[in-house]
């Protein structure tokens, strides 16, 4: 009989949570290398409404859009004791346990039981679902691994799993597999060429109406607030062309017509990859859209890159811009300047965008940062006549900003993850303070 491994996306615990084409990509590729090993593979993602789920009175569906993007299925739940003194409802994400519960008891007992997770403060789910499987599967070991994980290993240790797996998982699926199922996994792909892991197991999936498609690992950029570097060590990219070529497989296979790209890089050195990929995207003439929410860089936002982007049908274009202060800039990583921003969109509209439809993240709640130069960042965003978009600044452990972000916060940040939750602002301070912010929110609707 062969080996069973259950994978698990959990729920997502946290104030608010609105899904931009998520889908847990790195467990699907796990899951992946597993059945090619021929290891039979489970999954249950907590994220995804089945239809048969009870309606609840106490449990909201999610209302989804065409593209794939929209919200969660979501339960008001008591905050964890650290949140108490936050004025805002708690949320659960997801399915509600009692439905998962039955859908578990409908499984043959797995061998091993891999769970993930993505944002540091997210852990709570994390935690009820390990306790979860716990009561159905007793003695499953149970392994755990993500972002959570790997920027918070300490923490995660007392998480009461069996086995935590900081990293890539592919690096350390070997070694547990060999431990828990007694087997050599013989097909591995090389950590050094992208191009040669399986597909992800998207088939695992119900019904997605959209796909997030990799097409690097890593950053050349190493900006103060994130964490890129800390997962991936080495900026890798896959061949153009066969990416193209997933895209394609995927559409024709399950008539996927919305992917996502959440590459923190994609753009960089177009000549290595953006532009032959998004020619060989309008050479295949497939009816497809593409969304980019992950943020792009405005550096790379070129004549000829725009008018790629605009006929291959990228229809949500979001660019990382994070502040108009010069100094700032130079001190996050000097990735791009406002004279750089005002040709992107130049640049975009010529090719056919409507600048008021070009998303602009402006960081907000750095260390030491002002409401009002934040307040300057969304008027010259808006001077352009683009779409200014908050991003609460999140600390993340072991960045550049790491430090400073401890010694400024007034919540304790390093020895708890539920204070690095960017709904917090958890780097307020006197000249940024929760009603400055909803002035800046306000500020940045405006037409």
């Amino acid at each position: 009989m062969k080996p069973h491994v259950l994978l698990i996306n959990p729920w997502i615990y946290d104030f608010t949570a609105y899904n931009l084409w998520y889908k847990p990509l790195g467990l699907l590729q796990l899951a992946a290398l597993l059945r090619i090993n021929g290891i039979k593979v489970s999954f249950i993602d907590c994220l995804d409404d089945a239809p048969d789920m009870p309606l609840a009175k106490d449990v909201r569906p999610g209302k989804k859009r065409n593209d794939g993007a929209g919200g969660y299925s979501r339960q008001k739940i008591g905050k964890p004791l650290p949140l108490k003194m936050i004025p805002r409802n708690f949320h659960r994400f997801g399915l509600p346990p009692a439905f998962l519960l039955q859908k578990m008891h409908r499984f043959t007992r797995p061998d091993m039981i891999m769970i993930t997770t993505m944002m540091t403060y997210w852990y709570p789910g994390l935690l009820e679902m390990i306790a979860l499987v716990r009561q159905v599967w007793p003695d499953v070991p149970v392994i755990i691994g993500g972002n959570y994980v790997s920027l918070c290993p300490e923490h995660a240790a007392q998480a009461g799993a069996d086995f935590c797996l900081p990293g890539p998982g592919e690096v350390s699926l070997p070694g547990i597999v060999k431990e828990l199922l007694k087997m050599d996994l013989q097909l591995l792909p090389d950590p050094n060429n992208l191009d040669s892991y399986p597909y992800p197991a998207f088939d695992l999936l119900r019904n997605p109406a959209s796909l997030p498609i990799l097409t690097s690992r890593g950053c050349p950029y190493q900006c103060s607030y994130c964490a890129s570097h800390l997962l991936y060590r080495d900026f890798r990219r896959r061949s153009p062309v066969l990416v193209a070529a997933e895209i394609e497989f995927w559409h024709r296979r399950y008539g996927i017509k919305n992917f996502s790209f959440y590459d923190d890089a994609l753009l960089v050195n177009s000549e290595e990859l953006a532009a032959p990929l998004l020619k060989e995207i309008i050479r295949r003439n497939l009816p497809l859209q593409f969304h980019c929410p992950n943020g792009l860089h405005l550096r790379e936002v070129t004549p000829e890159i725009s008018a790629l982007l605009f006929k291959a049908g990228f229809k949500t274009i979001r660019c990382g811009f994070e502040t108009s202060d010069l100094l700032r800039q130079k001190q996050t990583g000097g990735k791009v300047n406002n004279e750089e921003l005002a040709e992107a969109l130049k640049n975009l509209e010529n090719a056919g965008y409507c600048p008021s439809e070009i998303g602009i993240y402006i960081l907000c709640g750095l260390p030491g940062q002002s409401a009002e130069e934040v307040a300057e960042s969304i008027r010259y965003v808006q001077s352009l006549r683009a779409r200014p978009i908050l991003a609460e600044y999140s600390p993340i452990p072991g960045t550049r900003l790491w430090p400073e972000a401890v010694a400024s916060s007034p919540f304790p940040v390093a020895e708890e993850p539920l204070f690095q939750n960017n709904t917090l602002l958890p780097c307020r301070n006197e000249s940024f303070t929760i009603e400055a912010y909803r002035k800046l929110k306000l500020m940045a609707r405006e037409n």
